[in-house]
């Protein structure tokens, strides 16, 4: 079960205040069965993404890099125009494609033989994980663009940003990543 930070503030202080009167529901003074013990472990990594949001980490074995939305608004940008299956309108996004944040770290933008097994999950803070192999973000095999978007229809992208990762040619946003936060690329054994 996924919990917003405020469930989470209300579910602590509820246990909090049961725990002051236990066995029972609190306030009413009636008797409850076992109380279940909040996920702590779930609720504080859950936070610390949302916290991280903002932070774009990026690795591939023991390489990695940091990007925030300052530091790829210098870099060029690429403006692609796709229709949001989910929104029911067209949308106009900017950002950096993805294979340009990759190379850097040696993920190969034209890739031959034993490069096809690299894949890379791309995760937003809100744990939404999605996987793309090296073919699919690579223009080189694939004419589709994979972008890691800062703006959406000329404005900071908002509730699912402020990075988003973003694909051309695909029939519905399945695979978009709001509030992208890691790349990790990997390869298949």
């Amino acid at each position: 079960m996924r919990l917003t930070a405020l469930q989470a503030i209300l579910l602590l202080a509820a246990s909090a205040a049961c725990a002051q009167n236990p066995g029972t529901n609190g306030s009413m003074g009636e008797p409850m069965g076992p109380r279940p013990t909040p996920d702590v472990s779930g609720i504080q990594q859950e936070m610390q993404l949302k916290q991280a949001a903002g932070v774009l980490k990026i690795a591939f074995g023991k390489k990695h890099a940091e990007w925030t939305p300052q530091s790829l608004a210098v870099l060029p940008h690429v403006t692609v125009n796709v229709y949001n299956e989910d929104a029911k309108a067209n949308q106009t996004y900017s950002g950096v494609p993805l294979i340009a944040l990759l190379t850097p770290l040696g993920v190969p933008d034209k890739p031959h033989g034993k490069d096809f097994r690299l894949y890379l999950v791309a995760e937003g803070s809100d744990g939404f994980k999605a996987v793309y192999s090296v073919a699919e973000v690579t223009p080189d095999i694939r004419g589709a663009i994979i972008l890691v978007a800062d703006s959406m229809d000329g404005k900071p992208i908002g509730n699912n940003g402020p990075l988003q990762l973003v694909a051309t040619g695909e029939t519905r946003p399945a695979r978009w990543v709001r509030n992208l936060v890691a790349i990790r690329v990997m390869a298949a054994n």
